[in-house]
């Protein structure tokens, strides 16, 4: 691979999640605007220090030109083997504002100062990285759309110390964002429904028989918590009640009819947070994929990537 084949594959690099150390060959550095214009008058100061030959002027015209290379190499040692990981963003609803973390590991004693990061003409708030430590850099990513948001590339730059050069390197994370769809302004749960074929599609009643007290599990209803128990300073209880099924709230996407297309998977997005926030067990039900009943974070987040995944069906004269 020569020279330019290298330079071209930097320019385009593989997406990938594992941490990445800047060396020389990751690294470009060229002047800004400023820096041309700073070269510029440095050849207009040369040039008349040599047709009037002043010595004063043959300093001055040196001395600001050292300083511009010192300035080049303290650009370059700014982000030298500085070690970059990339986070995991946090999932949203389309049209909130993604988060994209980036971790830089300074493994040197060396501050690294004002290190930014760029993504298609959006700028991040530059950090600073002190010697042997860490520091996040985060770029807030719009979302439009629902599903899986694969990062673009990410710029890292610096234009420390003087502005005069710009110092960057490339890198393409490869875990994509999850966007869910947006929830609509409906409020309220659907009805239940009479049961189906080997599952309860509505909200079952559970037995009015008390059984037995537990230790209070996250996503308990609190309708089950034993205050009484808690008063006594016996802990948090939950009650268990025999002699009839749990309550289960099915989601199905028959329910949200007669909105078509995005318009019901928004619908379904409320109902599932409606349902968590009151801490039912529910499940969901879409066509080609079925989530089974249960409660809590883990459960909300695999029904709204159920419901961000969704293919719906192509309309007619719609291509693929």
């Amino acid at each position: 691979m020569n020279h330019w084949q290298r330079l071209l594959s930097w320019h385009r690099p593989e997406a990938s999640d594992q941490p990445l150390s800047l060396e020389r060959g990751r690294i470009y550095i060229l002047p800004t605007r400023h820096g041309w214009m700073f070269m510029l008058v440095l050849l207009a100061m040369l040039i008349a220090a040599i047709n009037y030959q002043n010595g004063l002027a043959y300093l001055l015209t040196f001395l600001l030109a050292s300083l511009a290379l010192v300035s080049m190499l303290h650009s370059f040692r700014n982000l030298y083997r500085l070690r970059i990981r990339p986070g995991h963003p946090a999932p949203v609803f389309a049209g909130e504002t993604a988060w994209y973390p980036l971790l830089l590991e300074n493994p040197r004693a060396l501050t690294r100062l004002a290190i930014g990061m760029q993504q298609q003409g959006r700028e991040a708030t530059p950090v600073d990285v002190p010697g042997n430590s860490t520091a996040w850099v985060r770029l807030a990513v719009p979302t439009e759309r629902r599903g899986p948001l694969k990062p673009a590339r990410i710029t890292l730059y610096s234009l420390f110390p003087l502005g005069l050069f710009r110092t960057w390197t490339y890198l393409r994370p490869a875990t994509p964002m999850m966007v869910y769809p947006r929830p609509d302004s409906s409020r309220g749960l659907p009805p239940p429904q009479p049961g189906g074929e080997g599952q309860d599609s509505g909200q079952a009643r559970g037995g009015d028989d008390f059984a037995s007290l537990r230790p209070y599990h996250p996503g308990d209803s609190l309708r089950q918590v034993d205050w009484k128990a808690l008063a006594r300073e016996q802990g948090l209880m939950s009650k268990q009640f025999g002699g009839g099924e749990r309550e289960v709230l099915w989601l199905q996407w028959e329910l949200a009819a007669p909105l078509e297309g995005e318009a019901r998977l928004s619908r379904l997005t409320r109902w599932v947070i409606e349902a968590d926030s009151q801490t039912l067990c529910y499940g969901l039900s879409l066509p080609g994929r079925q989530v089974e009943p249960a409660r809590g974070e883990a459960h909300r987040r695999q029904c709204l990537e159920a419901l961000a995944l969704h293919a719906l069906p192509l309309r007619q004269g719609e291509a693929r």
